[in-house]
């Protein structure tokens, strides 16, 4: 009897003892509350202050143990700082999409002045060619030797200024003091004819060729020596390349450009120079008496140089081109380039150097391998005609830009009115 009694007590016990676990847990769930006091707690005593969604309701317990009471203000105080970096981060993505689009547009407006620019240098060629075009024609009264003759009737030895890249298929006409140096390091850069003795390889970069070793004619191809390299086959192949490869030539104003060569050739001692012409200039016209000095530097030394009024009666003079043909550094364009017979495709002015080149090289598609050297430009400007040709008679003047006319008018350079007639 005594143990049954017993067993019935624990029953009980037991009993009650389940009971309150199930109160205990029911009450946990949410079942129902035996706190009623202490749940108002959940309710924030304050309204709101964020401004952006509040995250602030208590949505659940069941990360609490059944005795603990989660304050409403924990999740606000650790998701307003959430919400605030998530503004910060659309704040930042707005920002980011603006720059992009305003980094489009500003590559729209780049690439519409670009195409609005090489319009412009289009319709300038168009220009250029068309006025050598109406020159060769005929369309001037300006006449000039060679004007109809056949490229097939200009000798050989006239050809030495047209210079072959079988490359690239450019052929360039150099003429002296318009930019010739720079251009002639761009062509043995592209047709790799010269070791750098540094690397051993050909040169790369234009800037980087000595400027006095392009002047060696060995460094070049041109037309002048195709007869000894194709013989009777020369004449078809120079036609062939004329037809299908890229043609061009730099111009510059003719009277700046003369003004350029004398300083260059006798404005400094120059033993070439000096004993090939300026000392027949100083004989024939500078009433040297007894002998002249044996070089430049004894020349220059004792005061003894041509003059610039000697410099251009020497090129007046009719027993000047009898004798010899005119140096390269004086010899008119025309004769030069032969721009009757060559077609060229690009006409470039060294007063607009820079943006020639750049078009050109575009032109030429060669813009990605090189750039033009930016080294110092010729620096003789076309405001000190004026003075250079004060001491110049004005009978000399006017006979002087008989002679250079046809480059002139060919090149759209306007006649020196107030040079002829100061």
């Amino acid at each position: 009897m005594a143990t049954w009694r017993g067993l019935r007590v624990a029953f009980v016990l037991g009993s009650l003892f389940m009971i309150l676990l199930i109160i205990a847990y029911w009450d946990d769930v949410g079942g129902f509350n035996l706190y009623p006091l202490q749940e108002a707690k959940h309710e924030s005593p304050h309204p709101r202050t964020t401004t952006g969604p509040s995250h602030s309701t208590y949505t659940g317990r069941s990360q609490t143990s059944s005795s603990s009471i989660v304050p409403t203000t924990a999740p606000t105080t650790t998701l307003v700082p959430e919400e605030t970096g998530g503004a910060a981060e659309a704040h930042t993505e707005e920002e980011g999409k603006n720059k992009l689009v305003q980094r489009e547009e500003e590559t729209r407006e780049d690439e519409e002045r670009e195409r609005s620019r090489n319009a412009e240098d289009e319709r300038e060629q168009e220009a250029r060619k068309q006025r050598i075009g109406d020159m060769c024609s005929g369309k001037d009264a300006v006449e000039f030797p060679g004007r109809t003759r056949a490229f097939e009737q200009i000798p050989n030895r006239e050809l030495d200024h047209l210079i072959v890249d079988d490359t690239h298929q450019i052929i360039y006409c150099y003429v002296p003091k318009v930019a010739c140096t720079n251009w002639k390091r761009v062509m043995v850069v592209l047709s790799q004819s010269l070791i750098s003795p540094s690397s051993g390889k050909p040169y790369t970069d234009p800037e980087a060729v000595p400027p006095d070793v392009v002047h060696n004619s060995s460094l070049h191809l041109t037309f002048a020596k195709f007869w000894r390299h194709y013989g009777s086959l020369s004449r078809h192949l120079m036609a062939l390349k004329l037809q299908h490869y890229t043609k061009f030539l730099f111009v510059r104003d003719p009277f700046v450009r003369l003004i350029s060569a004398f300083r260059n050739k006798f404005g400094r001692p120059n033993e070439d120079f000096y004993k090939q012409f300026g000392s027949v200039m100083l004989r024939r016209y500078g009433n040297v008496s007894g002998s002249l000095p044996e070089t430049a530097a004894e020349a220059f030394a004792a005061g003894v140089k041509p003059s610039f009024q000697q410099f251009i009666t020497y090129l007046l003079d009719p027993e000047t081109e009898r004798e010899s043909i005119f140096n390269e550094h004086w010899r008119q364009v025309y004769r030069l380039c032969h721009p009757c017979q060559v077609k060229y495709d690009f006409i470039g002015r060294l007063e607009t150097l820079e943006t020639d080149a750049e078009h050109l090289l575009k032109l030429l598609e060669v813009d990605h391998l090189l750039r033009f050297p930016s080294g110092a430009r010729n620096r003789t400007a076309a405001s000190w005609e004026r003075d250079w040709f004060a001491q110049i008679p004005a009978t000399m003047r006017r006979e002087l830009y008989k002679l250079y006319e046809p480059d002139f008018e060919m090149f759209g350079y306007p006649k020196p009115d107030s040079t002829l007639h100061q």
